[in-house]
């Protein structure tokens, strides 16, 4: 009979190290990744904001209410996590100018890599859905309009 030649064990995947050993489990909650996420997706120059219109009205209102300024924004954010993998549900606003392929790429690139540095999970797949686009008139506009076009009252069409 032959000899079947011994290979080296493989180091353990990023994935794997969440798994069981012999001194415990690691488990990691879906509020972590979701943090990891918005941290990540917001590193990146040219992302405004996250979340869509509804969830960025009440991060602006959390952060009038005195102690709200303190908490973590998740808006925008949605993951699903396994006990080896995660996906992650972006939704963003860019700047304007910014090329959205590029950013997406980026924002992507970014979030895999500190999710799967971070926690040993293996990212599947990073959804981004780009909400809004933010034009910097909207916050300076001279007139105080918040970069309003036209009449600051509508007027009728007809008569």
């Amino acid at each position: 009979m032959a000899d079947i030649p011994k290979t080296a064990p493989t180091p353990p995947t990023p994935a794997r190290l969440a798994d069981d050993t012999a001194h415990g489990k690691t488990t990691i909650a879906a509020s972590v990744v979701q943090k990891i996420a918005g941290i990540a997706t917001r590193e990146i120059s040219g992302v405004y904001s996250m979340g869509g219109g509804v969830s960025r009205a009440f991060g602006a209102l959390r952060e009038r209410i005195p102690g709200g300024a303190g908490t973590t924004n998740l808006a925008g954010v949605a993951v699903e996590v396994g006990e080896k993998q995660a996906a992650i549900d972006l939704d963003i606003v860019v700047e304007y100018g910014a090329s959205i392929v590029e950013l997406a790429r980026a924002v992507r690139r970014n979030v895999i890599g500190a999710v799967e540095r971070m926690t040993g999970l293996e990212v599947i797949e990073v959804n981004i859905a780009v909400n809004d686009i933010h034009l910097a008139s909207e916050e300076n506009a001279p007139d105080g309009t918040s970069g309003q076009v036209g009449p600051a009252t509508p007027s009728a069409r007809v008569e």
